[in-house]
């Protein structure tokens, strides 16, 4: 190559380089081809798994997956671009568009989608908007502690409001008593996929010009009034972590249809930085070198500047990558978790004489993330036990997270109020649990989880209790 570049003609050593680029290009495909062809490959040569009534663990969710994930994620590391690249670019576009959302943001779990949300409110760019340390925000004791945590780590103050048996939601009807003179914002969750009250939540922060933000990781999917959910608050939030609706592994979002929100997320996710230059670009803004920003000279490269006191919260694409090719699947997961559900209650509900059966808004559509089952006060048996039972039998249950986080020893210190006594949070806490109802669950699987609820409530352990009541 290197004689006949010496021997050519300016004209032919420009056809020659240009011949080896595509050439080498060429290469470089077919051997992508061929590496994505076995991936399928392995995939395709892995054993299915078979049920097994009994010894084959029934897990409350799990990911879900096929050769798709496998070719995409060995597609993206191929590229070695291991930050948010294509794969990102596409994932975000397509969420957003699919809830009916302007924006959505990459990040790198559920619980940074919930800190970068609460962060963002903090920003000085909001004006009379900013939430400062010592505000108050509405929120539940009843669920996941990445709701609770970033109102804390901004030194915000939680206020707690008690939740509504059967939907497992905080009683809405008692949001606007819990309102003071420094509450302002509402978080909440839909709890297990389940759409809190968004007309009169909505109704609330509106007539007090308070922020809402969505924590939307257990309900992707869900629908209020033929919307999802997701797209009704200033701010929501999705997770990705592989017991949820869709998985990257780890990974989160956080969505807004606010322009201004929208920089601020990206601000607080990117270090704190001022600049919105995509990862690899520059001048964006073309003022990169003609700004006199803070106190820092004029010209300081506008890439190096801060606006916040942020983080780096970002995803890989290869995470990306993953999520892209599960968001095709997610009309069929929410189909299959729907499904579920409702074989399980039409199975249970004959035995509500001991169990409060989940319940919604008729204004709801949930994309169900479990099946909450409340032993009654009045039942012969407790929670321990039927949990004991399932458990034994190789069917996973779980709590309703930290149940009251107000008990919990991380909490014991905090500063907070509560709007009320939060009852029906204790009882959750002491008699609720929920069973899965992931894409996974199988029908066989489904029907297996039925007769071992059927074998509790016939064997001689249950007519044992009863005996002694």
């Amino acid at each position: 190559m290197q004689g006949l570049m010496k021997l050519a003609q300016p004209w032919q050593i420009l056809f020659l380089s240009k011949y080896y680029l595509i050439n080498s290009m060429n290469q470089e495909n077919i051997f992508r081809e061929k590496i994505l062809k076995l991936v399928k490959k392995y995939y395709s040569a892995k054993p299915e798994e078979k049920f097994i009534p009994g010894k084959t663990y029934i897990n409350y969710a799990g990911r879900v997956y096929d050769k798709k994930e496998l070719t995409a994620l060995v597609d993206s590391s191929l590229d070695f671009w291991l930050t948010a690249g294509r794969y990102a670019r596409e994932f975000e576009k397509k969420l957003s568009n699919f809830l009916g959302v302007e924006y959505c943001l990459l990040c790198n779990s559920g619980s940074s989608a919930n800190l970068l949300a609460v962060s963002a409110l903090t920003s000085p760019l909001l004006k009379s908007r900013q939430l400062k340390p010592g505000d108050e925000v509405i929120t539940t004791a009843c669920g996941f502690p990445t709701t609770l945590n970033p109102i804390l780590q901004n030194n915000l103050i939680p206020v707690f409001v008690d939740i509504e048996l059967g939907t497992y939601n905080t009683d809405a009807a008692k949001i606007e008593a819990a309102i003071s003179k420094k509450t302002r914002a509402i978080f909440l969750a839909h709890t297990l996929g389940n759409p809190f009250d968004l007309t009169a939540v909505k109704k609330i922060a509106k007539k007090y010009k308070i922020w809402l933000i969505e924590d939307n990781s257990d309900s992707l999917g869900s629908k209020y009034r033929g919307r999802y959910t997701g797209a009704f608050g200033d701010i929501s939030t999705c997770s990705f972590f592989p017991a949820h609706h869709l998985t990257m592994g780890e990974g989160g979002a956080v969505l807004t249809s606010n322009p201004l929100l929208r920089k601020i997320i990206l601000s607080f996710r990117d270090w704190g930085r001022d600049c919105w230059c995509e990862t690899g670009c520059d001048n964006t803004c073309g003022k990169r070198f003609a700004q006199k920003l803070g106190s820092l000279p004029y010209g300081y490269d506008h890439k190096y500047v801060y606006s916040h006191i942020g983080y780096n919260l970002k995803v890989t694409d290869m995470q990306a990558a993953i999520g892209c090719a599960q968001l095709e699947k997610l009309p069929k997961f929410i189909a299959a978790r729907k499904n579920n559900y409702a074989y399980l209650y039409i199975h249970l509900k004959k035995y509500e004489k001991y169990f409060i059966l989940p319940r919604r808004l008729k204004e709801a559509g949930p994309s169900w993330f479990g099946f909450p089952i409340l032993v009654r006060e009045a039942a012969p048996f407790s929670r321990a036990d039927i949990v004991g039972y399932l458990e034994s039998n190789k069917i996973a249950t779980r709590m309703l997270f930290g149940g009251n986080l107000l008990r919990q020893p991380a909490y014991q210190n905090i500063k907070y109020r509560a709007a009320g006594k939060l009852n029906n949070t204790d009882l959750v806490m002491n008699n609720l649990f929920w069973i899965g109802v992931y894409p996974g669950i199988t029908g066989e699987k489904r029907k297996y989880i039925v007769d071992v609820f059927d074998a509790f409530f016939a064997g001689k352990l249950f007519r044992g209790f009863c005996e002694t009541v």
